[in-house]
């Protein structure tokens, strides 16, 4: 991918106005980039400053392999992220009235590592009280012009005995997974949420319909089959489904290499066929939308995707729309309700 750049003036060519500016907002996905040499650097004031305007009253930070520990044993690295987010959280409660605060995090839980895992949830918990839970990537495809998660070296990750075992240790400390892997994957998620259905499984960014590579401009060939995955997905009880992330530029969209940014009906025209289905098979109820950012940043700003959503959900009534913006993400990650 290469080290990628957020153009703020580029993105500062589409201005909108914020739709229902009091409508009160929990993101449940968004990662801070320091160390990352592929992702743009973003900090807390990065999204201080990009969700003024819409009312985001709590934030939960997505792991993305920051703040990790440089020595010691390695199934213990990755909490070194969970005590860099709590100080962070700290940080933003010092923020003024009206500021967002960071009020639950999700870790890396090295499941992979079976029984393992369990010395590594622990620790998670010991070094911070917002830790919810945990993500395993299993992002992989055949392809080499596909980028692959780490450690995946095969689309069945979710289905291996070792994942599996590390896995069995979250239901037993009231934690949550998020599952982010393609969506020729999402069987895999199904059968994991049968088979442990006392852990909420929260699929990512609309289980990641595949658009690089040689499957770049296939959206219409591929839609029905990701169509009747995340049906499949939608059909266990246990699992959620977040709303977003499709404005990534390898989902294949090209919202990115437009000359401007789009405005948030462009948004909804490119988009709206994959939250349509989303919504109808999950329901509000077990639906939540989220930013993504910086990452979606690349193609749109902050004001214009959140305009986007509530365009989306306009046709739903007030209590549906309350569990999209809030109320599913305040559940399934146990926030304090503000």
């Amino acid at each position: 991918m290469g080290g990628l750049v957020l153009r703020e003036a580029w993105l500062a060519r589409t201005k909108e106005d914020i739709l229902e500016p009091e409508r009160a907002i929990v993101d449940p996905h968004f990662h801070f980039f320091v160390e990352n040499e592929i992702f743009p650097h973003y900090q807390l004031a990065d999204l201080q400053r990009d969700a003024t305007g819409h009312n985001v009253q709590q934030v939960v930070f997505m792991e993305c392999e920051e703040g990790y520990r440089k020595d010691g044993p390695e199934h213990l690295r990755p909490i070194g992220e969970s005590a860099w987010v709590l100080d962070l959280a700290k940080e933003a409660e010092q923020a003024p009235p009206g500021s967002f605060r960071i009020s639950g995090m999700i870790g890396d839980g090295q499941l992979y590592n079976g029984a393992l895992a369990a010395e590594t949830l622990d620790a998670h918990l010991e070094a911070s009280p917002i830790f919810r839970g945990v993500r395993d990537m299993g992002l992989w495809d055949a392809s080499p012009e596909v980028d692959n998660a780490d450690p995946p070296t095969n689309m069945n990750f979710y289905r291996e005995s070792s994942f599996r075992a590390g896995f069995a240790e979250l239901a037993k400390r009231g934690l949550v997974f998020d599952a982010h892997q393609y969506h020729s994957q999402l069987p895999s998620v199904a059968e994991l949420a049968r088979a442990f259905d006392e852990t909420p499984i929260i699929v990512n960014h609309l289980g990641s319909p595949l658009g690089a590579g040689p499957y770049a401009g296939r959206h219409d060939e591929i839609f029905p089959e990701w169509q009747k995955n995340v049906s499949e997905v939608a059909s266990c009880p246990n699992t959620f489904m977040k709303l977003g992330g499709l404005a990534m530029p390898w989902c294949g969209f090209g919202l990115e290499a437009r000359e401007n940014p789009p405005s948030s009906d462009e948004f909804v025209a490119t988009y709206a066929r994959y939250y349509d289905h989303a919504l109808q098979v999950f329901g509000p109820d077990r639906c939540m939308f989220e930013s993504n950012f910086p990452v979606d940043k690349l193609s749109l700003s902050y004001d214009v995707l959140w305009n986007g959503f509530k365009k989306i959900a306009a046709a739903y009534s007030e209590d549906e729309k309350e569990a999209l913006f809030r109320g599913t993400a305040t559940r399934v990650y146990r926030l304090e309700a503000l």
